[in-house]
C-alpha cells in the first residue's frame, strides 16, 4: 500500500499548505480555482466515459448502482459522517463548509481511473507508479480544495486510505476476474461520476455523485458477465 501511503501524505500536506494561505485568498481567487478544477473534471470525465465499449452497460450500470446507492443512503452516509467528525472536532461557523469539502474532496480523490487502476496496479503487480502519479495531482488539487472549502477537505484521507488500501488488498483475490475490458468499462462508467462532480464544482447542477458509486461495481459485474 505504498502509493495509497503517498497519496494519503500528499493530501494531508498540500491542505495544510491551503489552510495556511486560506486567509490570503480573495474570495474571487478562490471561485476562480474552483471553477478550472471544475472544468478539469469536465474533461477527465469525458476522456474516461469515452472508453466505454457498450452504451447500455453504460446505462444499466448507472442505473441500477445509483438505485442502489439511493437505498443505501451513500451520499447522505458521506455526509453525516462528516457532520460527526465537525462535531467531534467541535468545528464550527470558522468552518462552515467542512462537510462540502469533505464530501467533494473525497469523491474527488475516490472516483476516477487513476484511483482504481492504480489501486489494482499496485495490488497485482506491486508497481505504485500510477498511485504516485495521482499522489501529485491530489496534492496539488487540496491546496485549491482546502483554501476555498476550508480543513474539511483533510478528513477526505480517512475514506482515500480504506478505499484505494482496501481495492489494493483485494486485488489479490479477484486478478482472474480483471481483464482489460472490464477495468475499461469501470473506468468509463467512473468518468461520468467525475463529469458530475465537475457539473457540481461549476455549480451547473447538484448531483448526489456519491449515490452513484456502486455503478462502477456494477459496470465490473455486467462486463464480466457480458
Amino acid at each position: 500500500m505504498k502509493g495509497t501511503l503517498v497519496n494519503v501524505v500528499a493530501i494531508i500536506l498540500g491542505c495544510l499548505i491551503g489552510f495556511i494561505l486560506k486567509s490570503k485568498f480573495p474570495e474571487k481567487l478562490g471561485k476562480i480555482v474552483m471553477q478550472a478544477l471544475g472544468l478539469v473534471c469536465l474533461i477527465i470525465g469525458i476522456q474516461m466515459a469515452l472508453q466505454i465499449s457498450s452504451i447500455l452497460l453504460m446505462i444499466f450500470s448507472l442505473v441500477i448502482g445509483g438505485a442502489i446507492g439511493e437505498f443505501i443512503g451513500i451520499e447522505e452516509k458521506l455526509t453525516g459522517f462528516g457532520e460527526k467528525i465537525k462535531g467531534r472536532f467541535k468545528i464550527n461557523a470558522v468552518s462552515e463548509r467542512f462537510v462540502e469539502g469533505f464530501v467533494s474532496a473525497s469523491l474527488l480523490y475516490c472516483v476516477g481511473s487513476m484511483a482504481i487502476m492504480g489501486a489494482l496496479e499496485e495490488g497485482l503487480s506491486g508497481n505504485p507508479e500510477i498511485l504516485y502519479t495521482k499522489s501529485l495531482m491530489d496534492g496539488i488539487s487540496s491546496i485549491a480544495l482546502t483554501a476555498a472549502m476550508g480543513i474539511g477537505v483533510l478528513f477526505s484521507t480517512i475514506p482515500v486510505l480504506f478505499y484505494q488500501g482496501g481495492i489494493t488488498l483485494l486485488a489479490q483475490l479477484i486478478r482472474d476476474f480483471l481483464s482489460p475490458e472490464v477495468i475499461n468499462e469501470m473506468t468509463a462508467v467512473g468518468g461520468v461520476l467525475i463529469l458530475s462532480i465537475g457539473f457540481d464544482l461549476l455549480e451547473i447542477r447538484k448531483i448526489r455523485t456519491g449515490n452513484l458509486l456502486p455503478a462502477i461495481l456494477i459496470a465490473a459485474f455486467l462486463a464480466l458477465i457480458l
